[in-house]
């Protein structure tokens, strides 16, 4: 995305310290490893790392100019603008840009399934709209910066996801974004160790409406918790799954009725289904029709470690640890038991639970437990904290086995299991879980 030089000072307040160059097109960079010749250095700076003292290397590769917070500046740059903090100047180059060709703009968060309510939504709304959206999780300020930076020119949809780890970070974020539409997909113990409660949670969510463009709409799961901390006085709408009949449910197809039309997702789980809803109730909004719809829902396919399935020496693989804290691993354990004969669940450590953290994992292990009559499911533990899911599990009957790491993981399952097996895959990403498929392929059986 192109700005001049007009646009940014109007933009970002930024001053102009010097200025020798005759072009007036100018591209930002926020990256030395990746700068082209003529851009501008936007350097960022964070706990451990402060891109301003990279100034100069930017110049070397090529760069016109940069900004700066302090007074010292590469004596070769041609253009030099000071500003206060680069990344609200990163933030206000991309509402400037989002303003300008004025996208309707939607905005996502929840503590489970907003990225993948995220990609259902905009498999449905690019059957009518030319859609463009954050990629895979990059939902942080950064991550906002760049989709928006870039969206094309001709983007009618602009999907933006909003994760958080503390107060004020979706607030920030719904400041710059502006959006015309506002999405809570649900509240969860996700990050209930950095803010403690669920109504905390829930209030750090609720700031998605904090700058909600008034004649805009406010949809989310039919939860009172959303409703007691939702801050917005214009249109909102509830799903629930309450209105939902499951028609069919195998593995890889859910055939559902809502609100008496029927749809199809090429994937399992009722989690799932749920996730559609919100895409429904907008889609709805913009004036698709059902046919759009439908189609959508159907073409709709997880991103990767979301239910990634692969076939390796005889046994099949179900990655979904793309990310995991108590909600999302009761729903989709509970799911594949459900759907698979035998199973086996390889489950890992989930991050960020606070001082409950070993409370948390027991409660899972007593979840499935009470929940899986099935004791022919196998479950594998992965960790400190996934062993006390393993000994809750236990306790019911289940075979159990538990390990310290990944490699003593895919050992066990090329040594013990079966040509026919499936294996489920849930943790955290911190746990790399995809180690263990990497070392099932390297290894001999």
């Amino acid at each position: 995305m192109k700005f001049t030089l007009e646009e940014i000072t109007k933009a970002t307040g930024a001053k102009i310290i010097k200025n020798t160059l005759k072009s007036d097109q100018y591209t930002i960079s926020t990256d030395t490893r990746t700068i082209k010749k003529g851009e501008i250095y936007l350097p960022l700076k964070g706990a451990k790392f402060d891109g301003e003292k990279f100034c100069d290397k930017a110049i070397q590769q090529g760069a016109s100019g940069c900004f700066i917070t302090g007074d010292e500046f590469p004596a070769d740059a041609e253009i030099v603008l000071k500003t206060e903090n680069t990344l609200y100047t990163y933030m206000a180059l991309a509402n400037y840009i989002r303003n300008k060709f004025n996208p309707i703009t939607i905005a996502i968060t929840g503590s489970s399934g907003k990225t993948t309510t995220k990609e259902i939504l905009y498999s449905v709304l690019s059957e009518k709209f030319k859609t463009h959206k954050t990629f895979l999780n990059h939902n942080n300020e950064i991550g906002f910066c760049q989709t928006v930076l870039s969206m094309p020119e001709d983007t009618q949809i602009l999907i933006i996801e909003m994760g958080m780890r503390g107060c004020g970070e979706i607030e920030l974020l719904s400041k710059y974004t502006q959006p015309d539409y506002a999405i809570i997909v649900n509240v969860g113990s996700a990050h209930i160790g950095r803010l403690g409660s669920l109504d905390n949670i829930a209030k750090a969510k609720c700031e998605i409406t904090s700058y909600l463009k008034s004649a805009g709409t406010f949809i989310a799961n039919d939860c009172e918790r959303i409703k007691k901390f939702v801050n917005f006085s214009g249109e909102k709408i509830y799903y629930s799954m309450r209105d939902v009949k499951i028609l069919v449910h195998k593995p890889a197809y859910t055939k559902f009725l809502y609100k008496g039309n029927e749809y199809v997702l090429q994937v399992e789980g009722d989690y799932n289904v749920e996730n559609s809803l919100a895409a429904i109730e907008l889609a709805l909004k913009l004036g698709l029709n059902y046919q759009e719809i439908k189609h959508g829902l159907y073409n709709y396919h997880p991103i990767e470690k979301r239910w990634e399935v692969e076939e390796i020496k005889g046994l099949k693989f179900i990655n979904d640890s793309y990310n995991a804290n108590p909600d999302s691993m009761k729903a989709s354990v509970s799911t594949f038991m459900e759907l698979y004969n035998n199973p086996v669940v390889v489950i890992g450590n989930m991050g960020e639970l606070g001082d409950k953290e070993i409370e948390f994992h027991k409660e899972v292990g007593d979840y499935l437990g009470n929940r899986e009559k099935n004791k022919h499911v196998k479950f594998i533990t992965v960790g400190n904290l996934a062993k006390y899911t393993g000994e809750e599990l236990a306790k019911f009957g289940f075979d159990v086995k538990c390990f310290d790491d990944n490699l003593a993981t895919s050992r066990y399952i090329l040594d013990n299991l079966d040509v026919g097996t499936t294996i489920f895959l849930k943790a955290s990403r911190t746990m790399k879980f995809e180690e263990i498929i990497q070392s099932v392929k390297e290894g001999e059986r």
